[in-house]
């Protein structure tokens, strides 16, 4: 699940990306073209049951990401804005900032 939330008076989105617990065995990762493709650890939140990461990103941008799940298993967001081929033979998730 993606979670986005505009500012009127900065030009970034409060970005929050999470994932439900039963699809997560041991750690999550997101890994984003925004973080150069390196791994972020996702929280693991015992209140929603979900691994969830937050960050705030530029307005009026497309970004590029992924979940990497027990270090092994990539997994895609069904509520990515889009989904774009990455080269691998699989597609990456597309995040928007646009309002």
């Amino acid at each position: 699940m993606i979670n986005k939330r505009f500012f009127k008076t900065k030009d970034e989105v409060e970005v929050t990306f999470e994932l439900p617990e039963e699809q997560v065995e041991q750690s999550a990762c997101l890994v984003a073209d925004f973080s150069d493709w390196q791994p972020i650890v996702m929280k693991k939140v015992a209140k929603t049951k979900s691994y969830r990461f937050k960050t705030r990103l530029p307005k009026d941008q497309q970004f590029e990401f992924r979940y990497l799940v027990d270090e092994s298993r990539w997994i895609n967001d069904p509520s990515a804005d889009q989904y774009t081929p990455n080269g691998f033979g699989e597609d990456n998730g597309l995040l928007t900032t646009y309002q």
